[in-house]
C-alpha cells in the first residue's frame, strides 16, 4: 500500500517530510510538530515569542546533530548534513519556528533541511529514524520554561515602552545601562564596552526603566570621529525590534515607523515625485520622477518621499551616507550658485516635523548648518552623550574665524612584511 501523508511519528511528536524542490530531492525539509503538551505550554503565551525562543534553543541541538556525523574529509552531500535557520539577535516573527493548530491541537513546529548522504541509504536511514529523534527527545527534556517565561517578562516591558512612546511626545528612548557597540562579527556587544549613560537634562523614567528620551521634531547627534555618533544611530535604527536577553540593546526602544535614510547612487525610480527637494530636471520631470540610474541626491530624494507615503514618522539619517549636495548648501555657496534646482535638507527637516508630523535624527560632524534648526543636540565625547543644546544655539550667532590647520608630512614610511600571508588561494 502507497501512503500519501508523508507524516511520520514518534512519541506524539510528528514528522512532516516535503522536498524543498525538485532538482534537489536529496535534500528534504522536515517540519517538526511538537504538541504543546510535551512542552508543558499554555495555548494563551505570546506566539512569537514561543517560537523565537524555541528556534534558539533548538539550534544548539543541531550542532550536537552535525558533531555526532561530522567528516572533514567529506563535503556535505557525501556525509550527510543537518540545517536550521539561525536568528539573529532580534525577536520576530519567522516561517523556520511557528505554532499552528492541527485537528484542534496545538503544536510548535520548527523547519529543518537535511542533506541525506549520497549513496548511503543505511546512514541516511540513521540520521532521520534515529539520531533526528533521539535529539528532538533531548530538546523537549531540556525545554527551559523559566527561561522562556523570562524572555515572556522582556518583550512585556519592552512592548509598554513601546507603548508609552505612542502617546508621549518623544520617538525613541535608551536605556541606561545599554551597550551600544557591537562585537567583530556583529552578533551581539563589545567586550568591555562602556555602557550607556542618559545626560542627566534629557534623562526620562519609563515603566521602571531610566534613560535618554529623545523626543519629537529635529534631534543632532553629533560628535569627533569614533566618538560613538554612527553607532547610537545604528542602534536606534535596530530599535524598531526587540532584541533578545544579552543583546545590549535590549532597552534601545525606537518609533517602529522608523526608516535609515541615505543616498543610494545607481538606483531605479518610478514616477515618484521628488519637487520638495529637487525643484527641477532637465529632460525628465521632477513630479513624476523615474530613472533607471539616479544620482546620490535624486535617489536619496525619492527615499524620503516613499518613507514619508509609508508612512514613517521617524527619519534616521547619517551624513557619511548621505549626497552632501542633498544635505546642505552654506550661504556663499548659494551666493555663487544662481542656479540651483537641489531646496538643500536644511531647509525641509523642520517643515516635515511641523507639516506632515516627520522627526528627524542625524548624525552631523562636519557641517553646523543643521545645528540653528536642530531643537535638541546631543554631543557624543568618547561614547558619553552630553546635552548641548543651548551651547550649540549660542554658538549659531556667532562668526568663529576658521583655525589654520598646520602642514603635514606626506612621506610615507612603510614596512610590508610576509606575516599572515601564503601564496596559496
Amino acid at each position: 500500500m502507497i501512503y500519501e501523508d508523508p507524516t511520520y511519528w514518534n512519541n506524539e511528536v510528528a514528522y512532516y517530510i516535503e522536498r524543498t524542490h525538485k532538482l534537489t530531492q536529496d535534500k528534504p525539509c522536515i517540519t517538526i510538530q511538537i504538541p504543546f503538551d510535551r512542552l508543558g505550554l499554555d495555548e494563551n503565551m505570546n506566539q512569537i515569542v514561543l517560537s523565537d525562543f524555541a528556534l534558539r534553543e533548538w539550534v544548539d541541538h543541531i550542532e550536537a546533530l552535525n558533531e555526532g556525523i561530522y567528516n572533514r574529509s567529506r563535503s556535505d552531500k557525501e556525509n550527510g548534513a543537518f540545517y536550521c535557520f539561525r536568528p539573529t539577535n532580534v525577536l520576530m516573527q519567522r516561517n523556520a519556528s511557528f505554532v499552528e493548530v492541527i485537528s484542534g491541537k496545538w503544536y510548535l513546529c520548527i523547519m529543518i533541511t537535511v542533506q541525506l548522504p549520497f549513496k548511503d541509504n543505511n546512514k541516511a536511514m540513521r540520521m532521520l529514524c534515529k539520531m533526528l529523534l533521539k535529539e528532538v527527545e533531548k530538546f523537549i527534556a531540556k525545554f527551559d520554561l523559566i527561561k522562556l517565561n523570562a524572555a515572556f517578562e522582556l518583550t512585556k516591558k519592552q512592548n509598554m515602552i513601546r507603548e508609552w512612546l505612542k502617546s508621549s511626545g518623544y520617538c525613541a528612548f535608551i536605556g541606561n545601562g545599554s551597550i551600544l557597540p557591537r562585537n567583530k562579527d556583529n552578533s551581539g556587544p563589545l567586550e568591555d564596552a562602556l555602557p550607556f549613560t542618559s545626560p542627566e537634562d534629557v534623562e526620562v523614567e519609563i515603566c521602571g526603566m531610566r534613560g535618554m528620551g529623545i523626543k519629537h521634531g529635529v534631534t543632532v547627534i553629533t560628535g569627533g570621529g569614533y566618538s560613538g555618533k554612527s553607532t547610537l544611530l545604528d542602534a536606534l535604527n535596530s530599535g524598531i525590534y526587540n532584541h533578545i536577553k544579552g543583546d545590549g540593546r535590549e532597552f534601545v526602544i525606537t518609533d517602529q515607523s522608523a526608516m535609515e535614510i541615505s543616498a543610494e547612487e545607481g538606483r531605479s525610480i518610478k514616477n515618484i515625485n521628488i519637487t520638495p527637494f529637487i525643484k527641477w530636471i532637465p529632460h525628465n520631470s521632477a513630479e513624476l520622477f523615474s530613472t533607471d540610474y539616479a544620482s546620490g541626491s535624486t535617489s536619496q530624494a525619492a527615499n524620503i518621499m516613499e518613507a514619508i507615503n509609508y508612512g514613517c514618522k521617524l527619519l534616521l539619517i547619517d551624513e557619511d551616507r548621505s549626497a552632501t549636495n542633498f544635505m546642505i548648501q552654506d550661504n556663499k555657496m548659494r551666493s555663487l550658485i544662481k542656479r540651483e534646482p537641489i531646496t538643500p535638507f536644511t531647509e525641509r527637516v523642520k517643515e516635515l516635523h511641523e507639516a506632515v508630523g516627520v522627526s528627524s535624527i542625524l548624525v552631523i560632524g562636519g557641517s553646523s548648518e543643521f545645528l540653528a534648526v536642530a531643537d535638541q543636540i546631543i554631543l557624543m565625547d568618547n561614547f558619553v552623550p552630553k546635552n548641548v543644546t543651548e551651547e550649540a544655539k549660542n554658538l549659531c550667532e556667532l562668526e568663529i574665524p576658521r583655525e589654520r590647520i598646520p602642514h603635514t608630512k606626506w612621506e610615507i614610511e612603510r614596512n610590508i612584511t610576509t606575516d599572515h600571508f601564503s601564496s596559496y588561494p
